[in-house]
């Protein structure tokens, strides 16, 4: 598995070596990411829906003297996310070959850097190479915005560092005293480890797992991004590039949902049962918060950006429900918010470098001039907003089943989020597509290139079969849920 993280990083080397011009580093980008999606194809094939079971532990001594290893495994969460960033890899740097128009080789670079993060840090299992991976992604990040982000760049990616930095530090602190209590373990000889099959042998005190546990959950939820701690999420997304953009929204924010789920509720079990209340209710002030800011919004952009809020909220809900319906509907939510909001940045994109503003007071009747792209964006809104048949619709059903069970107040209070989010995105259709051609320059502008087609191709075919074959995905990452699950929601579901 540890060959895997070579693509990216052979990828960033070339860059570097022979990637400086526009030419050459969008052809190494789009060689290499194929490379990352044959790679998570293989990895699907022989562990995931064609052959049952796991892949065993793989380790390499990185520093022996402190217990750090390399250290990796795949399992049926990391798979479907590991798919679903190799899926979106090559469709981003095809929307970036026009996006980006300065410093191509730097940009080429930390795409590939940031992917390399992202790959550790989904298959690390020693807590602190995930922590060194999980940090890392923040540098790409930051400098994608910070670089070739708009107008108010470095503002957007400052925030976006400190909040996500700082909030991560906890967590260091939490892992290196874990690491420390790793000694005291039968058999370790006085000797460190930070592997998480040791660390999850450490019997804590309830307060112990308490403290911990908000330490790891910290971190993750400033990811996510919880409610009130995203105020950075509608700032980063409104100032980064298209690529950045969808990066941050198709993989990023999955890392603090299957941070929860891999570390912080498994490792600390009984402290993750007395939070679920306060965390669920967060989320679930988080899909109102994030739909009615959604509603008022002038600029497209920062309208997807809010409805991210929304729908990462609900994933909230679903993880902290601490049932398999629940959880399960919260990863599957993971992967499809992925691919249609990933996909409705794109579409923002192409839109912007056709009129270089995304005010709806400049739009209205594109669906005249632009028939193909009005059609992927009302598929894409449809998906966003759960339609039946879409990827959207499974995870929101399962989550909101889940919800039920472990708090119908709450549930019933998250039920509003799917009438706002239709409130919200039909209205940005209506706005944008629908009516005369108000703006002159609007009755010119081209529909998609080819090259934007088969951007968009994928995508849409993936909404529709994740939507009619959830069950088959679901299956994939069900039991090691269920495992992750089972101590905190007292027997396996």
């Amino acid at each position: 598995m540890h060959q895997f993280l070579l693509i990216p990083l052979a990828g960033a080397a070339a860059t570097a070596l022979f990637g400086r011009s526009a030419r050459s580093g969008f052809w190494i980008a789009l060689l290499t990411s194929l490379g990352m999606l044959w790679g998570a194809g293989v990895y699907a094939l022989q562990w995931g829906w064609n052959i049952d079971g796991q892949p065993e532990l793989e380790t390499l001594e990185w520093l022996p003297g402190l217990g750090v290893h390399f250290a990796f495994q795949l399992d049926g969460i990391s798979l479907v996310l590991i798919a679903l960033t190799a899926f979106l890899a090559p469709l981003t740097a095809l929307g970036a070959k026009s996006a980006i128009t300065e410093r191509h080789g730097q940009f080429w670079f930390w795409f590939h850097i940031l992917h390399a993060a992202m790959l550790g840090a989904l298959l690390a299992r020693d807590l602190f190479f995930f922590f060194v991976c999980w940090e890392l992604m923040l540098v790409p990040m930051y400098l994608m915005i910070a670089v070739w982000g708009g107008k108010n760049r470095r503002y957007a990616a400052t925030k976006f560092f400190l909040y996500t930095a700082l909030a991560s530090l906890p967590m260091l602190a939490a892992i290196i005293w874990l690491g420390l209590k790793t000694r005291e373990l039968p058999g370790a000889g006085g000797a460190i480890s930070f592997l998480l099959e040791d660390v999850a042998r450490i019997s804590l005190s309830p307060t112990e797992q308490l403290w911990c546990f908000a330490a790891f959950a910290l971190a993750f939820v400033v990811k996510v991004p919880l409610w009130p701690l995203h105020t950075w999420l509608p700032d980063a997304h409104t100032e980064a590039p298209t690529p950045g953009s969808v990066i941050l929204a198709g993989v990023l924010l999955k890392m603090g949902g299957y941070g929860l789920v891999r570390f912080a509720i498994p490792l600390f079990p009984l402290a993750a049962r007395e939070a679920a209340p306060l965390l669920m209710t967060l989320g679930t002030i988080a899909i109102i918060a994030g739909s009615l800011c959604a509603l008022v919004q002038t600029d497209i952009k920062r309208l997807v950006a809010y409805s991210s809020v929304a729908h990462m909220g609900a994933v909230v809900v679903g993880l902290f429900s601490l049932n398999v319906e629940g959880a399960s509907g919260a990863v599957f939510q993971m992967l499809a918010h992925g691919v249609s909001t990933g996909a409705l940045f794109l579409l923002v994109g192409f839109l912007y470098e056709r009129r270089h503003t995304r005010e709806f007071s400049a739009f209205g009747g594109l669906a005249k001039p632009m028939p193909i792209f009005a059609v992927c964006f009302v598929v894409t809104a449809m998906s966003s907003i759960a339609l039946p048949g879409t990827n959207g619709f499974a995870g929101e059903l399962l989550i909101l089943m889940g919800a039920f069970k472990a708090s119908p107040t709450l549930a019933a209070i998250a039920v509003l989020g799917a009438i706002l989010g239709a409130w919200y995105m039909l209205g940005a259709v209506k706005k944008t597509f629908f009516g005369p051609v108000s703006v002159s320059e609007n009755a010119s502008l081209a529909d998609l290139s080819a090259r934007e087609v088969l951007i968009m191709l994928p995508l849409v075919v993936a909404m529709f079969w994740m939507g009619l074959g959830a069950d088959g995905i679901i299956d994939q990452f069900e039991a090691p849920l269920s495992k992750a699950l089972a101590a905190a929601a007292g027997a396996l579901k």
